[in-house]
């Protein structure tokens, strides 16, 4: 916009608005990293990625708060991922690595190797791919 004595300049200065979304809580300056969208009809609390540009209903948090967010009691919860981000490991991952660990340990009656041979190594009880399960030296 122009007058007459040259172009109009704003009365906020254009440095004060970050070009980068931050975080909704009060007192918090961290950089956004997901929106918080309540749905009052069905008492949820929506967290998916950042919207991608900011609405006045939604909240924009960073990774902080967005990892402790809690519910008013007798809400859920849902937080919905970022299919770009990567996967971090659930409890399923956990039970599924102890589940072949305790699988590779049990011993198993092996049928005699090519060459009919056993296993060079006596010590050795079992064996699963790379793994080795190995006798107790006391016994």
């Amino acid at each position: 916009m122009e007058s007459r004595r040259g172009p109009v300049k704003s009365a906020v200065p254009s440095n004060v608005v970050s070009p980068v979304r931050r975080c909704s809580r009060t007192a918090c300056g961290r950089p956004a990293v997901a929106t918080l969208t309540y749905v009052y009809a069905d008492s949820t609390a929506v967290l998916g990625p950042l919207a991608t540009y900011a609405e006045p209903h939604c909240y924009d948090l960073c990774a902080e708060h967005s990892e402790r967010l809690t519910a008013p009691r007798g809400w859920e919860v849902v937080r919905l991922t970022d299919a770009s981000a990567p996967a971090r490991p659930s409890g399923d991952d956990l039970e599924a690595l102890a589940n072949a660990v305790r699988e590779a340990a049990r011993p198993q009656e092996r049928a005699a190797e090519p060459g009919g041979a056993r296993a060079a190594d006596p010590a050795e009880v079992g064996r699963r791919g790379h793994l080795r399960v190995l006798r107790s030296p006391e016994s």
